[in-house]
């Protein structure tokens, strides 16, 4: 954790236009895509071998595998505050689980976002997809940096206006879901919207994965002459699946295989059309997830591979999910193993792009752009901390060694339920945290206890708070440095 610079963004977006168009046409453009809960093992490079996604795997061959790469959250609105941010997201107050339709916070506009700082660098930014940080018209995407927002404000398992009504759960209940396609309209009433307004009720998940590749296409094809940051956050493959009629295997035991499969379809027509444009070469894409698979779910969730665990747990397989870089100067078919996550996305875009973050507001993130274009594989970032689904600090990684500390259901207080579970792996060695070693090193287990509740002191200390929808007459409260 470190100290960033803030300057007025009156000031950043002087210094852009004074660079004027030559300076602007020399800046990297950036797509990330921001699958929903996709597994460790959901890719062909990651090693599945049920799943074909050769359009994901050309970014492997032709950038870089990141293979020890964090989310911050296991679930989804912690994980993409985090992303946004460059921070631990109870540091901007985003960390007790995830927003509903009833929620009345979101992450705070005077936050500074990746979107922030690269509209202020004279980029074109649009967010095309699931946000999940705030459905109030304060707190969605054009609030917080982004010029254009088309997508789900929330999970597409929850209906608007108030959740209720929700189709049966389960893998038994998705079953009955993909054998009756119209059930997107018929069992859902998930929004679709544009920049502030909803455009569809329900909306047909049926193409949605289709319509927001597409208004991607359509965006960069628009500003193909300018810089550009697209956000794409897939709803997919979080449950309930939908795949276009023309593609749709009527299995339910296909369903997570063939939405992934569809997934990957449409990173080809994205890369495709990069190609075609020109614009392969001069373009930063990222590929990655929120947050590990959802188990529970069955042949409708994924598989974390050879990690433990899932969506919702400090175990690696909720945490670490796969990562693909590809752009300027990052070196084809490299895999690299270098401890780094989403926190860390803020500042190294900044790098990379030569536009310092301002200061002044404090992050977690580090500049990884050293790692990323393979002049090192030694990160800056040399530890990790783990929190629950519900914000709690559970545990932390240095190096090998990673710590948890799982209190019993209830015990979240300082009022335990009983005493905590310990468990010390080395992911070296033991990589699906199999061995509990909190007996054979317990001075490992003290540092790492103390060090984890002094990181977590800290952050709570200096956290700053979520937008809260005001009452009448109240107005918003500002974050402070």
């Amino acid at each position: 954790m470190h100290r960033l610079s803030w300057r007025s963004l009156c000031v950043l977006g002087l210094v852009a236009l004074a660079g004027g168009l030559d300076a602007a046409a020399e800046l990297p453009n950036v797509i990330i895509i921001f699958t929903d809960d996709q597994g460790y093992g959901d890719l062909g490079c990651f090693g599945s071998e049920t799943i074909e996604t050769p359009n994901i795997d050309r970014l492997a061959r032709e950038g870089r595998k990141l293979t020890s790469f964090m989310v911050a959250a296991p679930v989804c609105s912690p994980s993409r505050a985090a992303l946004l941010t460059g921070c631990y997201p109870k540091r901007v107050g985003m960390h007790q689980h995830v927003l509903f339709p009833t929620s009345t916070k979101g992450l705070h506009p005077a936050e500074y976002t990746i979107a922030d700082h690269l509209r202020a660098a004279g980029y074109a930014t649009a967010c095309i997809g699931k946000w999940h940080l705030g459905h109030q018209p304060e707190v969605l995407p054009r609030a917080q940096g982004f010029e254009h927002y088309f997508g789900i404000p929330y999970s597409n398992d929850m209906n608007h206006p108030d959740n209720k009504g929700r189709a049966k759960g389960g893998p038994d209940g998705m079953d009955v879901l993909w054998a009756d396609p119209e059930s997107t309209l018929t069992k859902w009433r998930t929004p679709l919207v544009e920049n502030e307004e909803i455009v569809e009720l329900p909306v047909d998940q049926r193409t949605v994965t289709r319509r927001y590749t597409q208004r991607a296409i359509d965006f960069i094809a628009e500003h193909r002459d300018q810089p550009f940051f697209v956000y794409l956050p897939h709803s997919m493959p979080h449950i309930p699946l939908y795949v276009p009629d023309d593609v749709r295997d009527p299995d339910p035991h296909h369903a997570y295989v063939n939405t992934i499969e569809h997934i990957d379809a449409e990173v080809g027509r994205l890369l495709d059309s990069l190609d075609e444009l020109g614009l392969a070469d001069t373009t930063y894409v990222i590929y990655t997830t929120d947050n590990g698979p959802w188990l529970p779910f069955k042949h409708h969730g994924g598989s974390a591979g050879p990690l433990r665990d899932g969506k919702g747990t400090t175990f690696e397989g909720g945490q670490r999910v796969p990562c693909l870089i590809r752009g300027p100067g990052i070196p084809a078919d490299t895999v690299c193993n270098a401890l780094m996550g989403t926190i860390d996305v803020l500042p190294t875009l900044a790098a990379l792009i030569g536009k310092p973050l301002p200061e002044e507001r404090q992050i977690d993130g580090f500049d990884v752009s050293g790692v990323w274009r393979g002049a090192t594989d030694q990160s800056p970032r040399d530890e990790f901390l783990y929190y629950s689904s519900h914000g709690e600090i559970e545990g932390i990684r240095q190096g090998d060694w990673k710590l948890l500390v799982k209190r019993p259901r209830g015990g979240n207080t300082q009022k335990t339920a009983g005493e905590p579970q310990v468990l010390l792996f080395n992911l070296s060695t033991d990589l699906g945290e199999q061995e509990n070693q909190s007996a054979n090193h317990p001075e490992v287990v003290a540092r790492l206890q103390k060090r984890m509740t002094d990181c977590d002191a800290e952050i709570t200390d200096n956290a700053r708070p979520p937008w809260v929808q005001p009452k009448s007459g109240q107005a918003a409260e500002e974050p402070s440095s």
